[in-house]
């Protein structure tokens, strides 16, 4: 059925107008002139074929069809009001499910999500643990959060987390007949590093040892794996200032250089274009761009 409606300002400027009894307060509560009032008003009367008000020298008085008007468009506006609140408070609330890759998800973001679930307690985080992409459409993702450089096509990315590249290890290699002092050293030790994102040549080469060719070379799919691997002494890996903080601080790992890197890739936040305003997704995009600057 077919709504016709007279226009909504002027519904607003009335409703105002008639619960204040004034139009130049009607005119400060909905932030517009007096004069956008009063004809918002005249073209509301004009449309009804009425008059809403009798205008008197010092007051402004309601008309008997401007009283009997009155609690019917302040109940519309009322329950308008109420309904965009319950949308609004659905979508700052319940599930909001984001792929993130294991190592990330337990040496970075699980340490912080206390803080995330006292600023937000109505939203409910799933987190999905993978190596791979997800795919949005088939696996009811909201968001994702992904190590790389982008863009990736239909995704809006946000950058939050830098991170610097070093090698790390057990202290126990650097004792012993091997002890790790020198780049050159590595020959005696096996190498640990990314099947996807190698770092160590980039990093030998910046040590000046670009032909080093060390013991062995043994590569993962997942960099917390490889670090796991160097602190029972497996090997030296490449480690990422962003998921090294504690191994480092309680002595699983050592640096045994000083030489860092600046990582190539960055973590990003990624979703859906279509759903990236979302209120859910926007706290959540907040939240780790404001954890991002307070340091890896």
């Amino acid at each position: 059925m077919e709504r016709r409606l007279p226009p909504l300002n002027g519904l607003r400027a009335f409703e105002a107008a008639a619960r204040l009894l004034s139009f130049t307060r009607a005119a400060v509560e909905l932030n517009v002139t007096q004069s956008a009032i009063s004809h918002q008003i005249r073209g509301l009367e004009e449309r009804l074929g009425v008059s809403l008000f009798k205008r008197m020298p010092h007051t402004l008085v309601l008309s008997e069809t401007g009283e009997a008007l009155l609690p019917i468009v302040a109940d519309a506006f009322d329950r308008l009001a109420e309904g965009v609140a319950a949308v609004i408070e659905h979508e700052v609330k319940g599930v909001l499910t984001v792929n993130v890759s294991p190592s990330f998800a337990v040496k970075w973001l699980a340490p912080r999500l206390g803080r995330f679930r006292e600023r937000f307690p109505g939203i409910e985080l799933h987190l999905l643990t993978s190596n791979y992409y997800t795919d949005f459409a088939r696996e009811g993702v909201d968001a994702a959060i992904r190590h790389g450089v982008g863009p990736w096509p239909g995704l809006r990315a946000d950058r939050f987390l830098d991170d610097q590249v070093y090698p790390v290890c057990s202290p126990l290699l650097l004792e012993g007949p091997h002890a790790i002092r020198e780049p050159a050293d590595l020959q005696h030790h096996v190498l640990l590093d990314l099947i996807e994102r190698p770092y160590w040549a980039r990093w030998l080469a910046a040590a000046g040892v670009p032909a080093l060719k060390p013991r062995d070379l043994v590569l993962f799919d997942d960099i917390g794996v490889g670090l796991e691997a160097a602190a029972v002494g497996m090997g030296v890996a490449m480690g990422r200032s962003t998921i090294l903080g504690d191994d480092l601080m309680h002595g699983r790992l050592v640096r045994p250089f000083a030489l860092d890197m600046p990582g190539q890739y960055g973590f990003h936040l990624v979703c859906p274009a279509a759903i990236a305003t979302r209120p859910k997704i926007a706290r959540l995009r907040a939240w780790l761009i404001e954890e991002g600057a307070g340091g890896s």
